[in-house]
């Protein structure tokens, strides 16, 4: 070999201590910023774990069987007492809406992932957009003007249910559409590829491979329905006793029955609002765990 070609494979291939040492720079800097992201994600989750353990420190003592089963006293300043109705009303509106808005929201969020090119695409998501920013008292004073006083329904079940409708489903929208786009389109090529007709490989191959994701996108729905306040105020007024009724009597709410006594200076009333928020988180879990696991039973269900 010449000197010439020789002191070219010398330039080509450099030294492994010279590479080693940029080996360990670039170590460095992933330390680094994986040490400044572990920080931050620290740094997020103290405001989460302090509400957290002060809600459960607070309301954990004051929750018991007669909590969950009875009425709230005529005076707040009396101990005792339950939030059975708002429990109740909470749990019934929530299920109404969910029933209003899951199937339309992955409805829309499917034909905007599978028919992206078509015309009306783009203004849904728009609107989706927009409606996502929308205030929830606006959404309130929207049921209210339309369903309580033109419709004459009077507050109640049904406008509650539908305000929290109305806010759920551009969260569903959105979340479900970034879950359908995570599918491989691989999955798609060889349902076609074995003669599926495109709703047959959005039921039988997208949505069933998208089911946890798409149970978890519900849920923060759900969870931000749950808890909201605002357009309640406007549409299902509050209930000291179980309406079962849809339409026609004030329908009871966990927030409403939280804002009612939180309020107050009185510490039986602080603190059966505080065995309320409690209340209220451990029922948010309860829907998220119960919906993961019906995700995840009609996914194995489907592959077999």
């Amino acid at each position: 070999m010449s000197d010439d070609a020789l002191g070219q494979v010398q330039l080509d291939h450099r030294s492994l201590l010279l590479r080693s040492e940029k080996a360990t720079k670039r170590a460095r800097i992933d330390r680094f910023w994986r040490t400044i992201l572990l920080l931050a994600v620290g740094v997020a989750l103290v405001p989460l774990a302090s509400i957290l353990g002060v809600t459960i420190y607070r309301g954990a003592g004051a929750i018991n069987l007669n909590f969950l089963t009875e009425n709230p006293p005529f005076s707040s300043g009396v101990e005792g007492g339950g939030y059975a109705p708002a429990i109740f009303g909470s749990i019934y509106m929530t299920g109404l809406a969910i029933l209003m808005s899951l199937p339309l929201g992955i409805f829309a969020a499917v034909f905007l992932v599978e028919y992206k090119r078509s015309r009306l695409a783009g203004p849904i998501r728009f609107f989706t957009d927009v409606m996502t920013g929308v205030p929830s008292v606006f959404v309130g004073l929207f049921i209210f003007s339309s369903l309580v006083v033109d419709a004459d329904l009077f507050f109640g079940t049904v406008p509650g249910a539908a305000a929290l409708a109305v806010l759920m489903l551009p969260i569903i929208v959105r979340s479900s559409e970034e879950v359908l786009r995570l599918v491989p389109q691989d999955l798609r090529n060889g349902a076609f590829g074995l003669g599926l007709r495109r709703w047959q490989m959005i039921t039988r191959v997208v949505l069933p491979a998208a089911a946890p994701g798409l149970a978890t996108a519900s849920m923060l729905a759900v969870a931000r329905g749950m808890g909201e306040t605002a357009p309640l105020l406007f549409t299902a007024l509050g209930a000291r006793q179980i309406v079962t009724s849809a339409t026609g009597t004030p329908q009871g709410a966990l927030p409403l029955q939280i804002l009612d006594e939180g309020r107050q200076a009185l510490p039986a009333a602080v603190e059966r609002a505080w065995a309320g928020s409690l209340t209220l988180m451990v029922l948010v879990l309860l829907f998220t765990v119960g919906a993961r696991l019906l995700a995840a039973r009609s996914n194995v269900s489907s592959l077999s």
